[in-house]
C-alpha cells in the first residue's frame, strides 16, 4: 500500500480522513521488569478512581449526603475519568508519552491531596472529578505496553498489564478499608497523594526516552479521529459496547455492596468489607491467560463463555444473606468473567490500528467508565428502592442482554 503525507494528510491508498502514520519502529520487546512497573503503576492509579466504594458510608455521614443520592459520590469520578479518555488519552499518539504519564502523576497527586482535605462536598465532588480525569494515565500506559511488545505476544502483555489495573481495583477496596478504620478515610486519599508522587518520578526514570517520530497534526483534528476511528472500525464499536455493558455489571455488584453489609445482620466494618475485594484477585490471575488465548485466535470464544459465567454469578450473589461464602464464590466468578472479556477487548482491537492505539483504547474505555458510572448510579437507586435482590436482578438483566449482543454480532472481526 503506497502512502504519502502531504502537510499532515494522507493520500493515496490510505483514507483521508485517518491521522497520518508514523513509521514505526521495530517492537524492542516489554522486559518483565519493565512490564512489573507498568503493572504497578496502572495498579495504583485506577485505585484512585475505586477508593470510594468500601468508605461510601463514611464519606457521605460527613459532608450529610442522602443515601438515596450516594452514588453521585463514584460517578462524578467516572465523568472526569470518561472526560479524561477523550480529551487526553489520544495525546498518546501525538507527544511524548514519557512526559505526558509523569505530568499526569504530579497533578493525579495534586487533585487527591485535595480530596483529601475538602472542607465541603462542592470541593470533595471537584477533587474526585480531577482525579478521575487524571486516573486515565493508566490506558496511556496499556497502549504504551501494547506497542512496545513483540506482535505475537502483545495479548499476553496487555494481559499481565491489565493484571495490575484488576489488583489495584479489588485491593483498593481492602486497603481503603483498613487505612479509614485506623486513621479516617482522609488519610486514604493523602497517602495515594503521596505514592502517587513517588510513581511519577520511577515512571520518568525508567520509561524509554526515544520513540517513533509522531504524526504533526493538530489538537482538534486528533479528537475528530477519535470519533471517525468508531465510523472506520466496526470491531471497536462492538467491543465498546461490550466494555459498557461488563463494567455496569461491576459497578451493580462494588458501587452498593457496603450498603447492606455495613448494616444489620452483618454490621461489618470497612476493613471486613474490603476483604471481599481480594475475592476478586481470581480475575487479575485470569487476565494473563487470557490474553494467550487471544494471541492464539480465541478470543470470541473467551468472551461468550465468560459473559455466561458473568451472568450466572448472580446466582450465588443474590442468597449471600444465606451465607457470605456464597458471595465470595460470585465475586470469583464475575470478576474473572468480566475481566477476561476486557483483555480479550483490548488485545482485538490493539491489532486493528497500530498507529493509533492510544486512540483507540481511548475511545473504548470511554464506554468503559460511561458504563461504570451508569451502573453505579442504577444499583444505589435500585438497592434504595428494591433492596438488594433488586439490585441482582438488573445484574442478571444486564448479563443477559450482554450475551444476546455478543451473539449477534459474532461475525464482526472474524
Amino acid at each position: 500500500m503506497n502512502l504519502q503525507v502531504v502537510d499532515g494528510v494522507a493520500t493515496g491508498a490510505e483514507r483521508a480522513d485517518r491521522l497520518p502514520r508514523a513509521i514505526p519502529a521495530s517492537p524492542p520487546g516489554l522486559s518483565g521488569m519493565t512490564a512489573l512497573v507498568f503493572a504497578i503503576a496502572c495498579g495504583l492509579s485506577v485505585a484512585n478512581v475505586y477508593f470510594a466504594h468500601p468508605l461510601l458510608d463514611a464519606i457521605t455521614h460527613d459532608f450529610a449526603i442522602a443515601p438515596a443520592s450516594v452514588g453521585i459520590v463514584v460517578t462524578v469520578t467516572q465523568i472526569g475519568y470518561a472526560l479524561g479518555l477523550f480529551f487526553i488519552v489520544p495525546l498518546g499518539d501525538l507527544f511524548d508519552r514519557r512526559k505526558l504519564i509523569a505530568g499526569q502523576a504530579v497533578l493525579s497527586a495534586v487533585a487527591l491531596g485535595a480530596v483529601g482535605i475538602a472542607p465541603s462536598a462542592a470541593m470533595l465532588l471537584a477533587s474526585l472529578a480531577i482525579v478521575g480525569l487524571l486516573a486515565v494515565v493508566v490506558q496511556v500506559l496499556v497502549a504504551y505496553a501494547a506497542d512496545l511488545a513483540v506482535p505475537s505476544e502483545r495479548g499476553r502483555a496487555v494481559g499481565t498489564v491489565t493484571s495490575g489495573v484488576i489488583l489495584g481495583i479489588l485491593l483498593a477496596r481492602f486497603v481503603a478499608g483498613v487505612v479509614a478504620d485506623f486513621a479516617g478515610w482522609r488519610w486514604v486519599y493523602l497517602v495515594s497523594a503521596a505514592l502517587t508522587l513517588v510513581m511519577a518520578v520511577v515512571l520518568y526514570l525508567i520509561l524509554p526516552r526515544h520513540e517513533a517520530a509522531r504524526p504533526h497534526t493538530s489538537y482538534p483534528r486528533l479528537l475528530g479521529s477519535v470519533v471517525l476511528l468508531f465510523v472506520q472500525e466496526p470491531l471497536l464499536r462492538v467491543r465498546a459496547v461490550l466494555a459498557m455493558l461488563i463494567f455496569a455489571t461491576f459497578n451493580v455488584l462494588w458501587a452498593p455492596l457496603v450498603l447492606p453489609l455495613s448494616a444489620a445482620p452483618f454490621s461489618l466494618s470497612h476493613t471486613e468489607i474490603g476483604l471481599f475485594g481480594l475475592a476478586g484477585v481470581a480475575g487479575a490471575l485470569g487476565a494473563r491467560w487470557t490474553g494467550g488465548l487471544v494471541d492464539r485466535g480465541r478470543g470470541h470464544l473467551v468472551t461468550g463463555l465468560s459473559l455466561l459465567l458473568m451472568t450466572a454469578a448472580w446466582l450465588p450473589i443474590a442468597f449471600m444473606g444465606l451465607s457470605l461464602w456464597l458471595l465470595v464464590a460470585g465475586i470469583v466468578m464475575l470478576d474473572l468473567a468480566i475481566q477476561a472479556v476486557h483483555v480479550t477487548n483490548q488485545s482485538l482491537i490493539f491489532s486493528r490500528r497500530p498507529d493509533a492505539r492510544s486512540r483507540l483504547v481511548g475511545g473504548y474505555m470511554i464506554f468503559y467508565s460511561l458504563g461504570s458510572a451508569l451502573g453505579s448510579i442504577a444499583s444505589t437507586m435500585t438497592y434504595g428502592a428494591f433492596g438488594w435482590s433488586g439490585v441482582c436482578l438488573l445484574g442478571v438483566g444486564i448479563g443477559l442482554f450482554a450475551l444476546a449482543f455478543w451473539a449477534l454480532t459474532l461475525r464482526v472481526g472474524r
